[in-house]
């Protein structure tokens, strides 16, 4: 079994300062209750798991009855060339969301939900997948409605997101100090969130699996996390100076390469083991719902996979509003469509790959506690002994390509905070860039109690915000839905 390398030297200084910062902020973020089967529930996983379910039964199914249409759309079967406000394409503003989603959330994110919760935490992710597609539509869709023209001079130039959406639902309802606060609350989480989410946790575990590939405590990188980071920090760093334009162009070429060569390592592995696979089926219904284990394994099971689901697809966080604020379209409704397919894609389809993986080469059986990116490549290695190398590169790259998306959110969200000027995005980039070096420095427990508690509690104002204009999406979809069916 791979070991996570000893931290030590410079690596061990910066770890001894990320660790009680983040036990500090997690232990406000992720307040439990007790529970069922003696399990304490985390408050901030009901948040998640009631919005997905109000919006989802709010809105009909949204989720499955336009599916087929969300598909249309990114596939350009609706646009009308000239008539578009934004500043990149529906399937540009798709794959830099999904290249914030698509990350190490469905291999290190996976890994960690089935070592801790075991192989039935996988079903709860995909259930919560399913059901946080509706979630994903209504920010996307108020996302783009609330977009800003923040710059007159510069019409091209578009700022969007949770912050102006959560002010002006508080301004419409003529509270608009609550509402300014709460935006900035969600613009502060969001910058904690994109520093943990994506500079933090991204590095980290692109760097434990060169540590795999590369000799472990032998490696020339075992206890030069920091160099690994600052070679990461400049790549992320020569994309991220070009802004939305320049991260859509790389991710929309990055994401699709870097999800089918994913997909058919895993299912090459899967294939490998197709004789284990009815059994592996099994084993995670049987986890799941904790025949064996008994209510204690089915709500360990449950709340591991809800948790690991919510961060990898990020549903209730509002960053793919972000994302998708600068796509091309007049229709807002149109492009929520466009952003339920993220959920689809990165938890439904590339988590489930990574969980059967994991199950059916029993991978999990022979770790001990919370395991990461380590516990994926060694089943990997169990189809094929040269796989860990192909998912190292694809951890780099899904690494990369969650960092320079996340950056964006950042940026965003501190030029609300401090004013849209562009030396005001360049301070929070170089933070941004300085934090990737500290991630590669850290260890997985620092790293994942950080990181989640900042993602998190993103949750609360954007959610809130969310209920306040429920009543306005259900009407803005019902137009649509006229409009379409009248065409």
């Amino acid at each position: 079994m791979e070991v996570e390398a000893e931290v030590t030297g410079i690596d061990a200084k910066i770890d001894a300062f990320v660790q009680p910062f983040s036990e500090a902020i997690a232990s406000v973020v992720f307040y439990s209750v007790p529970f069922i089967g003696g399990q304490d529930v985390k408050v901030i996983l009901i948040w998640l798991v009631l919005a997905a379910l109000f919006f989802t039964l709010y809105l009909g199914f949204i989720n499955i009855r336009f599916f087929k249409h969300a598909i249309e759309l990114v596939c350009g079967k609706h646009d009308k060339p000239g008539e578009s406000d934004g500043q990149i394409s529906r399937f540009q503003a798709l794959t830099t969301s999904l290249s914030g989603t698509v990350g190490l959330g469905n291999i290190a994110g996976v890994a960690v939900a089935v070592s801790v919760g075991g192989p039935g935490a996988a079903l709860w992710m995909v259930v919560m997948g399913f059901f946080g597609m509706s979630t994903k539509f209504a920010e996307v869709m108020m996302g783009v409605k609330y977009r800003q023209h923040p710059d007159p001079s510069d019409p091209e130039k578009i700022s969007g997101g949770p912050m102006y959406y959560i002010r002006d639902a508080f301004d419409n309802r003529n509270i608009p100090h609550v509402g300014r606060i709460m935006a900035s609350v969600f613009a502060v989480c969001c910058i904690f969130g994109t520093l943990g989410a994506a500079s933090l946790f991204q590095t980290n575990q692109a760097y434990q699996q060169v540590l795999n590939v590369t000799g472990g405590a032998e490696s020339f990188f075992a206890d030069k996390g920091w160099l690994f980071g600052l070679g990461m920090a400049i790549l992320v760093g020569l994309v991220i100076i070009g802004g939305i334009k320049s991260i859509a162009a790389v991710a929309s070429k990055i994401v699709p390469i870097m999800g089918v060569v994913y997909l058919l390592a895993g299912l090459t592995v899967i294939g490998l083991h197709a004789d284990q696979v009815p059994q592996a089926f099994v084993t995670i219904f049987e986890s799941a719902f904790g025949v064996q284990a008994g209510i204690g394994g089915l709500m360990g099971a449950l709340l591991m996979g809800v948790q690991r689901a919510s961060f990898s697809n990020e549903s209730g966080f509002g960053t793919a509003a972000i994302a998708h604020s600068a796509a091309k379209t007049n229709e807002p409704v149109s492009q929520g469509f466009v952003g339920m397919l993220g959920p689809f894609i990165d938890t439904i389809v590339i988590c489930l790959v990574t969980a059967l993986v994991i199950t059916v080469t029993g991978a999990y059986e022979s770790g001990s506690g919370m395991e990461g990116v380590e516990l994926t490549s060694r089943a990997f290695a169990a189809g094929i002994s040269w796989f860990p190398l192909v998912l190292c590169l694809t951890v780099f790259l899904f690494a990369y390509s969650t960092m320079i998306a996340w950056s964006y959110y950042g940026v965003k969200s501190f030029t609300y905070l401090f004013g849209e000027y562009e030396w005001v995005g360049n301070i929070f980039k170089v933070i941004f860039l300085l934090f990737i070096v500290v991630g590669a420095s850290s260890s997985l427990d620092s790293v994942i109690l950080f990181t989640d508690a900042g993602v998190f509690a993103m949750t609360i104002p954007n959610i809130i915000g969310l209920y306040l204009l429920a009543p306005e999406i259900k009407r803005d979809v019902r137009e649509y839905i006229a409009k379409i069916k009248a065409a």
